[in-house]
């Protein structure tokens, strides 16, 4: 694959992303069970690992099938 074809797949999904963010945002990724979420008085961390793993899988589908 090319440098300007990967550049290009990789903006189109940043544009479809953006696109679809209000959906995106309320169907609850980044809530889902597994996601690490620690709140203390004057610290929040938050690990969106499963949220991660789906994402992830999600990308290696969309890469695989755009490879073939």
């Amino acid at each position: 694959m090319t440098m300007q074809r990967l550049l290009i797949t990789i903006g189109a999904a940043f544009l479809l992303v953006g696109l679809l963010w209000p959906l995106i945002s309320s169907s609850g990724l980044g809530r889902l069970p597994g996601d690490i979420s620690i709140q203390r008085p004057g610290l929040q961390i938050y690990f969106p690992f499963t949220s991660g793993l789906l994402v992830s899988a999600g990308l290696t589908l969309v890469l695989w099938l755009l490879r073939r």
